[in-house]
């Protein structure tokens, strides 16, 4: 298997390289030179999560170095629970696909830890320690310190938008220290995400570092993503015979492009739609046909707070045309208002505790009509609610327990540095002149 950019198909890297480059040399994005056709059956028979996220993987690290580690890459990333949760009174067969157990409580957990351990495994052809640049809206930048903390291989440099994030987001940015940096930048996320990819295409900076990414631009953050949706869905079909249609929570649409491939690749999945909050450049694209990227607005769903999407380039490049584009995922838009109501709704008449990006897809489920609500529907839960306590509490009148791993992280003093959004502050800063 080759990883073609998505700018030049005769860049082409295999899974390690790619993984470890991040963003090709072109500044496209990596995308496999094909979808393999994924065996159900034996996915199903899998013992266990890690055994189950081998099996899915191995046909995109064929013939790399990456497929003689991967069992041991998969027992290190995936070591903690996925579950589906049946939601009572819904007015239909309704699940929750919870990604928040790992440890810093949000899906992004799974891919950086993925990388981590692809990247400390795998042999490297440059000796030099690696710097591991990401940009965050909030969940990736703790879920990749967390990952890459104190490995003693690599340094990692984390850039927020400052004030776009929640409190208990920006204490899980800053309170690593050691190995990890984080810059709380003076713009928005897609300031932050511009200052990454300039910075990789950079001649200075890539004469003097060995640079990676752990945003959803690096295709070692989709992989592992596509397994939950492989559990999930082959979970919910063999129990009632039915592919399950998904409504996920989108910002950068890594998340809703790791559920497309894993259904383009045979898993039984049916609708795919995705919750937008009012950043609306998806939703507008895929009614208008216009692509028009924009400034970020914030709202309570900070998480998915992007104007201009980079995974659109890989889902452009799969779906070139238009018409089946809209055929294979709709997006709605769902705005802070509606929000809230949610979050209100669904914990006093459902029992539920969302936070307000899986409020989103939540929304979206209400919005379905009664024959619709007799599908089997999916709502991806991308965070524990506990990290938005200050929109959530006050909502439903009640303490949200905060998980073990993130209590300890929030008892840790912070420490960040205050950056403009200009590419020539992220380069002296990484080339240590500040």
């Amino acid at each position: 298997m080759r990883f073609l950019s998505t700018r030049d198909a005769n860049r082409t890297a295999g899974l390690a390289a790619a993984v470890a480059q991040g963003l090709a040399p072109d500044g496209g994005l990596y995308v496999p030179e094909f979808l393999p056709r994924i065996d159900a059956a034996a996915l199903a028979s899998a013992r266990d999560l890690p055994q189950l996220a081998e099996r899915l993987i191995a046909p995109f690290a064929a013939g790399d170095v990456a497929a003689d580690w991967l069992a041991a890459i998969t027992a290190d990333a995936f070591d903690f629970p996925v579950p589906v949760v049946e939601v009572d009174g819904a007015g239909g067969p309704l699940s929750v696909l919870e990604l928040f157990h790992g440890p810093t409580a949000a899906f992004k957990d799974f891919g950086a830890r993925f990388l981590a351990a692809t990247l400390e495994r795998v042999p490297r052809a440059d000796p030099r320690r690696v710097t591991i640049l990401v940009a965050t809206s909030g969940d990736t930048g703790g879920a990749v310190a967390a990952a890459f903390h104190r490995r003693p291989w690599v340094d990692v440099v984390v850039l927020y938008p400052r004030g776009l994030v929640s409190p208990r987001q920006e204490k899980q940015l800053a309170c690593w220290g050691g190995n990890v940096r984080t810059l709380s930048v003076a713009g928005t996320f897609d300031d932050c995400q511009r200052m990454v990819k300039d910075a990789f295409v950079d001649p200075e900076l890539a004469r003097a570092l060995q640079l990676s990414s752990a945003n959803s631009i690096n295709v070692g953050r989709l992989l592992p993503q596509m397994v939950y949706y492989a559990k999930a869905s082959l979970e919910l079909a063999r129990a009632d015979g039915r592919a399950p249609n998904f409504i996920i929570p989108t910002g950068n649409l890594g998340n809703a492009l790791a559920c497309i491939w894993a259904r383009e690749a045979g898993l039984p999945i049916g609708e795919i739609v995705l919750a937008s909050n009012a950043n609306l450049t998806v939703p507008d694209y895929l009614r208008d046909g216009a692509w028009s990227p924009r400034p970020s607005v914030a709202t309570l769903a900070s998480a998915m707070d992007v104007g201009n999407p980079s995974n659109m380039e890989r889902l452009r490049w799969l779906f070139p045309d238009l018409a089946t584009l809209r055929g294979k995922v709709s997006a709605h838009a769902v705005d802070d208002d509606a929000i809230r109501a949610t979050i209100r709704r669904d914990h006093r008449e459902l029992g539920q505790t969302w936070c307000p990006h899986t409020a989103t897809a939540a929304h979206v489920y209400r919005r379905l009509d009664a024959a619709r609500r007799r599908e089997r529907w999916v709502v991806v839960a991308t965070a524990h609610p506990a990290k938005f306590n200050d929109v959530v509490e006050p909502l439903i009148g009640e303490v949200v327990p905060v998980p073990s791993a993130l209590a300890a992280l929030l008892e840790l003093p912070s420490v960040q540095v205050e950056v403009p959004p200009r590419l020539e502050v992220l380069r002296s800063i990484l080339m240590g002149k500040e």
